[in-house]
């Protein structure tokens, strides 16, 4: 087991709840309180110029770190921003042709999914889905699909949030596709969850994700990595994309050439301390994401021998089946998922929920002991 269980004193501070969410709002180490603070200080210690810090140090650093967690040759692909769904929609805006031409899936989150209906409804795109089901040969049927038409978005999930299937070889599915259009990974159940490495498709796709799942971060931090000569001038634009080395003709709205050319407008740093102060935390204690994997496996395993016929889920619910790779939680489909959900939560476990999905996640804060209290007050559901 990871020795970090005592880092989320706070967190876990009260002895009666269980915690397995973790493939959604994830617990806070300890050290992020004291980044909270520093963020604080920062900015009443110097107030406006509080941004020369933040700009020049807070943000590189947590640059660095991205880079360094996925293999990126270089950290100034990368661009913040207080969330994945701002990212998109900059990222839509580059396409300059009606009605945008999307191929995706059946089970993307909803921060890419909604808006996708939406602007369907309007005609603002014309979209192709892919259903992940059967999972054995989704990834084939997705290349074939991107060879069939054209088109000016290919948008798909590294792990797939209502099943947790997770993509084994990204760099095999992506020099399968097209190379014209614009490639985006939703890599939200993915960072910091499996271990990733984009070096070798960092120059042909973008990549998704932030800080408020498994990088322990919380709301606001999230960030997108751009391959250099994609989406060079997004229409949808803020003046941060302004700063530093401009190109572009007199008298045109200029961008810059690093992934900052899709960064926005005045946001809230301290997200960034919390995720600096964490990811400082895991290399202190010589953790790599690949270890983080290991941990939440291993506990998956142990839920799964645990699980037997007087309780309300089966491991012949779990979706994807085993072996096929997934993300850091379980899935079940069972027509009790709301039920279970319910019954737990009166025991005081935290669980979610998609319609028949009901889903268990597995941090690094949780131990073999909380997995054996979390069966425990399983075999006391009635349902």
């Amino acid at each position: 087991m990871l020795p970090v269980h005592s880092e989320f004193s706070q967190f876990l501070s009260l002895p009666k709840r269980l915690h397995f969410a973790a493939h959604s709002h994830h617990p806070w180490p300890d050290v992020t309180f004291a980044a909270q603070q520093q963020a604080w200080r920062d900015a009443a210690r110097h107030i406006d110029q509080k941004w020369d810090g933040v700009l020049s140090d807070v943000l590189p650093t947590a640059k660095a770190h991205i880079a360094r967690v996925l293999n990126l040759p270089d950290a100034n692909t990368i661009v913040t921003a207080p969330n994945t769904h701002e990212l998109l929609l900059r990222l839509l805006s580059c396409v300059d042709r009606q009605p945008v031409r999307i191929l995706t899936t059946d089970s993307e989150f909803h921060s890419f999914s909604r808006q996708v209906q939406r602007l369907e409804e309007s005609s603002a795109v014309a979209v192709t889905r892919v259903p992940t089901a059967p999972f054995e040969d989704f990834k084939d049927r997705f290349i074939q699909a991107s060879q069939k038409s054209a088109f000016d978005l290919i948008y798909i999930s590294q792990v797939f949030f209502n099943s947790g299937y997770a993509i084994q070889d990204l760099e095999h599915l992506v020099g399968a596709l097209p190379t014209a259009p614009l490639l985006a990974i939703d890599g939200y159940h993915g960072f910091m969850a499996r271990p990733t490495d984009l070096a070798p498709i960092a120059d042909r796709a973008f990549y998704l994700a932030g800080g408020y799942k498994y990088a322990m971060a919380g709301e606001g931090a999230c960030f997108m990595h751009c391959p250099p000569g994609y989406g060079a001038r997004p229409v949808n634009t803020g003046w941060y994309a302004g700063f530093g080395n401009l190109t572009g003709p007199q008298g045109s709205v200029q961008y810059t050439e690093d992934g900052n050319r899709f960064m926005g407008a005045t946001f809230d740093p301290t997200p960034w301390y919390r995720f600096n102060a964490v990811q400082d935390l895991l290399r202190k204690l010589q953790i790599p994401v690949s270890d983080i994997h290991a941990h939440a496996r291993r506990l998956q395993d142990h839920f799964l021998n645990g699980l037997n016929a007087q309780m309300p889920i089966s491991s012949t619910q779990l979706v994807p089946p085993q072996p096929i790779p997934r993300g850091n939680f379980l899935t079940f489909a069972t027509p009790k998922a709301e039920a279970v959900h319910k019954a737990l939560a009166d025991q005081h476990v935290i669980t979610d929920f998609r319609a028949d999905r009901l889903r268990f996640g597995f941090g690094v804060y949780q131990q073999v002991s909380d997995v054996d209290e979390l069966l425990r007050r399983l075999r006391k559901v009635s349902v």
